[in-house]
């Protein structure tokens, strides 16, 4: 695959590869459904998977559901679908979600390997 003004290359994909962006573990994908299926306002809509300058070390992530907006990365995993902008793509390639309840709490959880550094809240990062 080449690539060509016609098709141009994502964040998401290096040139022959079909994979996604990021992945959700199967504890993160039921979670959303689950958030999906009770809260009102986000009936019908994919989950957007998004980074934001802020919290303790300069990044952090964000989770929202919205409608798709040009140039965003969609896929399916499991019956959820989810959006990366542009922007964000950059920070999030390869990284995973997962769901945790520990004794810190409750919330999504990212694993990225493109951080070079964090704290401990595992909300935020740095790049």
């Amino acid at each position: 695959m080449s690539s060509t003004p016609d098709t141009p290359l994502t964040p998401m994909t290096a040139p022959g590869e079909m994979k996604p962006l990021l992945t959700l573990t199967d504890a993160a994908v039921e979670k959303v459904k689950f958030f999906a299926k009770t809260m009102p306002d986000s009936q019908n809509k994919p989950l957007r998977v998004f980074v934001q300058g802020g919290g303790c070390s300069g990044f952090q992530y964000g989770f929202t559901f919205d409608e798709q907006k040009d140039g965003d990365n969609t896929w399916e995993q499991n019956g959820v679908t989810i959006l990366v902008d542009p922007q964000s793509a950059t920070y999030l390639k390869d990284s995973k979600v997962d769901y945790v309840e520990d004794f810190r709490g409750a919330g999504f959880s990212v694993t990225n390997p493109n951080s070079t550094g964090g704290c401990g809240c595992g909300k935020s990062f740095q790049a």
